[in-house]
């Protein structure tokens, strides 16, 4: 079994982390005080070819694995969180549903401008009663004619506010149970698509997320992705795919916090010594590196897994839990190293701490993910 990475890869990895210099690293501090959307970010990486990097040349993609695209996530979500995160839902949760279930008039429509990044996608299926549990949403979609008209309302729905194209979940058949939920394309400026204001946040303050509501809101019966109810299906396989991004992002913050530990902790004097000669210090250090690599090896098995077209729900759940629980706990750990100086704003430690927590959460919370884990070994 090899881990090493190939060359390709390694290539990614250092044109990202040179992009996060020049671009990203002067505008993370500015951009999460005023949750501001970083659009000249997001249409570089577009220009750069990052936005569709897993799929296919024809449609606009990099031509990658998910391996090497998941990597370029951990690296720029190392620099900002909710950059990472923004290219996570476009490229993971959006972009997928039209790529594996989506028909050839869908690819060349929607999907080319959304790989190529000139269009960003959203992913709603979030509601206020429906949550991890899928089966409570309210939203509905009504055959008619040559259109399906949709009515409800979604939250959470990151990219919201910035996107061009959503991909959106109803019920057409709620009698059927979980074969009677639908995927549908709606662009924006349809009529009917209601778009929220920002909704304010903790941390990644960069990344929009809004409501969506949809009032009579009719798309054409060729917006439908797959067939009829399909929907949970095509969802929970978005998930398993943006589960590894999430992953890769929880790692790249993790990292963060541990080379922000280990630059502060060289050079913070007390009695008379720099506090990384501190045996405290040294076993967060220790601690911190060997849940971060091993966190990272859970997202790269299960990317790897994927790319060989094996089953890997229970791999991406496995990555995710622990590297949301290893990010979480290194942020920790940067805050309480920099002492009060962690807990000021301005501060990178005290907005990894505030990024850090959502990778908990979203993307299905941290007992979801054992749920499906526990789920997979116990059916």
């Amino acid at each position: 079994m090899d881990f090493k990475l190939t060359k390709e890869q390694e290539i990614i990895r250092q044109n990202m982390r040179e992009f996060t210099r020049q671009y990203v690293d002067p505008i993370a501090v500015e951009i999460d005080e005023n949750s501001r959307f970083p659009g000249e970010v997001i249409a570089k990486l577009g220009e750069q070819g990052y936005m569709g990097m897993p799929y296919d040349n024809a449609y606009g993609g990099g031509g990658t694995d998910y391996v090497t695209y998941a990597i370029a996530v951990e690296e720029l979500s190392k620099s900002c969180a909710a950059t990472g995160f923004t290219m996570s839902v476009h490229t993971g949760l959006a972009c997928g549903p039209i790529n594996y279930f989506g028909s050839e008039e869908q690819k060349q429509t929607y999907l080319k401008p959304m790989c190529k990044g000139e269009h960003l996608g959203a992913f709603a299926l979030t509601e206020p009663s429906a949550g991890t549990d899928v089966n409570a949403a309210l939203t509905v979609a009504v055959r008619d004619g040559g259109d399906y008209v949709l009515n409800g309302g979604k939250t959470f729905t990151s990219n919201g506010p910035v996107a061009e194209t959503f991909v959106v979940f109803a019920w057409t058949d709620k009698s059927a149970g979980s074969k009677g939920m639908s995927a549908f394309i709606v662009p924006k400026g349809t009529p009917g698509l209601i778009i929220g204001e920002h909704i304010m946040k903790m941390g990644i303050r960069a990344s929009q997320t809004s409501e969506v509501f949809f009032k009579d809101c009719r798309v054409p019966a060729k917006n439908l992705i797959g067939e009829e109810g399909q929907g949970l299906k095509i969802a929970m396989g978005s998930f398993d795919n943006g589960r590894i991004g999430i992953a890769a992002q929880a790692v790249g913050i993790a990292q963060a916090a541990l080379d922000e530990t280990i630059s502060y902790s060289k050079q913070r004097i007390q009695f008379g010594k720099p506090i990384s000669k501190n045996q405290a210090i040294q076993w967060w250090v220790a601690d911190m590196y060997t849940e971060i690599n091993a966190a990272r090896f859970l997202y790269l098995n299960a990317a790897w897994l994927k790319d060989q077209g094996l089953p890997y729900s229970k791999e991406a759940a496995m990555a995710k839990v622990y590297a949301a629980e290893t990010c979480m706990r290194a942020a920790s750990k940067a805050v309480q190293a920099h002492g009060g100086y962690g807990y000021c704003k301005g501060i990178k430690a005290e907005r990894l701490l505030r990024d850090a927590k959502i990778t908990e959460i979203y993307e299905g919370t941290s007992e979801a993910q054992r749920m499906v884990i526990a789920g997979n070994l116990l059916r």
